[in-house]
């Protein structure tokens, strides 16, 4: 596993674009990470593409050109910050004043702000997402109850919102950890998405000093002791409510949801990068690989799809007993829903939504799929299937939008059945097939480290031409994501955040090394499947 005592050093232009105020765009940097220099490997190799980058080192880097929207982009991100004592501690969901909903669009959220934690990150700001980071450890050691129940003592917030008292000149900050969210739902994601940052943190500044202080340390092990308890589940993923990540109301995500696996692997792998090496933290790393092993080969195996696995589950049979069962989870192959046959091609592949006892939900979500390729969850064969499906269905997973949340939409009994009548979640609207701009960033990271930057550029030109005319919107509706949501936020902070991040990993793949890991081989499947049919 990779270490976390590495350094940074970033030209004395930094601190000149620092107090300037402005986006820093086509400075050269100094990089070192634990990995390989990307600049080592001629900036666009990468040991997750199998045939390797084709575009040539200097047209890729001297090709880019701010867009004109960057210093938009900036300014909005600027505007969204949120002030404790003085300190800025994070960003605001969404900088809307047209809205007369305010409803918690004004909180600091832990998912959202990771976005906008990098692109400050990449800009050579560091000290909000300090600040940030420790805050939500601090919230995170206070009592947690909801209706009388005590939440677990490593529960992340979902979000905090900052109470200013001009009269007293104090500031007090008020946690949700679930309790005031729609739904009722603590969120599952947040101390994945906390200690992914962390590593981010480390990386970029190569300061480590944050990692080991005892709070960080502690906040770590209490993340983990949740989430690698042991009960009656016997699979090594997580059992989740609906509404427990980004997808956070009932959409029929509840079991063992893509995007909450993709960032458990995730989390597991870079707390290993930072976890002290004293009693403690031995005997988490012990629990983390044995984890991890188990983790990896049950994903890889029970959640991936092509075309060959599609045709051996169709041919299933049912009603097996004993440990030689090839059906395990007793999956019904008329239970299958018609477009998946349809939907995937001879080339290419997925992690599917869900897998659980005689259920397979066949829909595509990006994060997870995203989120897996950056964590090495995927092998390299699969992150490079993942990007073929990608480039076979664009017009149903990117359309005039990027990027579809999950293809395809639920309708009509099955709506109601699985939504309970969510208005918000109706046809292609929202999480049911909506087209979500901050995901942007996280479809670039994948295309960078599979070396398909071109996938990249298609996607942020479509973004480029509708995004700051349409005022940042949260996420837009229809098929092919060509009409702003119809009760989306605008200037919503995450996806001015997603549309920089984009943008700067393209100007500077080493930014990669902030949030991807490399594929452990520890890790490797025992069993590989082609996705390739000529």
């Amino acid at each position: 596993m990779e270490g976390v005592n590495s350094s940074s050093s970033i030209s004395d232009l930094d601190d000149l674009a620092r107090l300037l105020d402005r986006p820093r765009l086509n400075i050269e940097r100094k990089r070192s990470f634990d990995e390989r220099s990307f600049s080592e490997m001629g900036i666009f190799d990468n040991v997750n593409s199998p045939g390797g980058w084709e575009t040539p080192v200097s047209s890729a880097r001297n090709s880019f050109e701010p867009h004109p929207m960057v210093a938009e982009a900036w300014d909005a991100l600027r505007r969204s910050l949120v002030y404790f004592r003085g300190q800025p501690v994070g960003t605001i969901a969404a900088y809307d004043h047209a809205s007369e909903e305010v409803l918690n669009y004004d909180q600091v959220f832990v998912r959202d702000f990771v976005p906008s934690a990098l692109a400050f990150l990449m800009n050579g700001e560091p000290d909000i997402v300090k600040n940030f980071l420790l805050k939500t450890i601090q919230i995170q050691g206070r009592e947690k109850r909801i209706d009388r129940f005590k939440l677990g003592e490593g529960a992340m917030p979902a979000s905090f919102k900052v109470i200013h008292d001009p009269i007293k000149k104090t500031d007090t900050i008020i946690a949700d950890f679930g309790e005031s969210a729609i739904g009722r739902v603590a969120p599952v994601d947040s101390g994945f998405w906390w200690i992914i940052l962390l590593r981010a943190y480390t990386k970029s500044t190569g300061d480590t000093s944050l990692a080991e202080t005892p709070e960080c340390q502690k906040g770590m092990r209490l993340i983990l002791s949740l989430c690698l308890s042991e009960g009656f589940d016997t699979f090594p993923t997580l059992l989740c409510a609906d509404g427990c990540s980004m997808v956070d109301r009932r959409m029929g995500v509840y079991g063992y949801p893509i995007e909450i696996q993709a960032l458990f692997f995730m989390a597991l792998r870079s707390a290993m990068s930072m976890l002290k090496h004293d009693a403690e933290g031995k005997e988490f790393m012990e629990r983390i690989v044995k984890r991890l092993h188990a983790l990896s080969f049950h994903m890889r195996s029970y959640f991936w799809l092509d075309f060959q696995q599609l045709n051996d589950i169709y041919r299933y049979k049912t009603e097996e007993y004993s440990h030689t069962a090839v059906n395990k989870f007793n999956v019904i192959p008329d239970s299958f829903p018609e477009w998946v046959f349809d939907f995937m091609p001879l080339r290419g592949g997925y992690f599917i939504g869900n897998v659980s006892p005689a259920r397979m939900d066949f829909r595509w979500f990006a994060l997870g799929n995203c989120v897996a390729i950056l964590a090495s969850l995927a092998t390299p064969e699969q992150s490079a299937a993942i990007m073929d499906l990608i480039e076979e269905r664009w017009e149903e997973l990117v359309g005039e939008m990027p990027v579809k949340i999950c293809h395809p939409a639920i309708e009509s009994h099955e709506w109601r059945i699985v939504t309970g009548c969510d208005p918000k979640n109706t046809l292609w609207s929202y999480h049911n097939g909506g087209s979500w701009p901050v995901l942007l960033w996280l479809l670039t990271a994948a295309c960078i480290k599979t070396g398909r930057p071109q996938i990249a550029r298609r996607a942020i030109d479509l973004a480029e031409a509708r995004l700051l005319k349409d005022g940042w919107p949260e996420y837009y509706d229809g098929k092919s994501g060509r009409f702003i949501g119809k009760q989306a936020r605008k200037f919503q902070t995450w996806s001015i955040a997603g549309y920089l991040v984009a943008k700067m990993l393209l100007e500077d793949p080493s930014h990669l090394g902030m949030i991807s890991l490399e594929e452990d081989k520890q890790t490797k499947p025992v069993i590989k499947r082609s996705y390739s049919w000529t």
